[in-house]
């Protein structure tokens, strides 16, 4: 049997380039950046209230660790467009990913939670 020599590169041992490429991402990292969007309709009760909702869950579950956007379908009708939005209020969760879609007032915490993946269902 004939050896066959070693390539140069192997594909196993490759130095990452920075620290930030070792880190894991997704749902199961526990320092995960939340990407919220929550799109409403003026200044309208349910609108105020899902805002008003969805800041203290971000307050009391993910300690800083999220970017959160609202965003007036009045003003901005065309990212409503893009996004789909049927109904408001509606929060849209990009990251950790699966993408999840949480529509009403979002008062029932446990319910947000969950779809947040923060809360597993009982």
């Amino acid at each position: 049997m004939k050896k066959l020599p070693k390539k140069a590169g192997s594909a196993g041992k490759r130095k990452p380039r920075s620290t930030g490429e070792m880190e894991q991402t997704g749902s199961q990292s526990p320092n995960a950046k939340y990407v919220l969007r929550l799109y409403v309709n003026g200044s309208t009760l349910k609108s105020t209230l899902a805002a008003k909702n969805i800041k203290q869950v971000c307050k009391q579950h993910l300690n800083g660790g999220y970017d959160l956007e609202i965003i007036d379908i009045c003003k901005q009708a065309n990212l409503a467009r893009d996004e789909q939005i049927v109904a408001v209020p509606t929060l849209i969760k990009r990251l950790p990913r699966p993408l999840r879609r949480l529509i009403g007032d979002l008062s029932d915490q446990n319910k947000v939670l969950f779809g947040l993946d923060l809360k597993i269902k009982e």
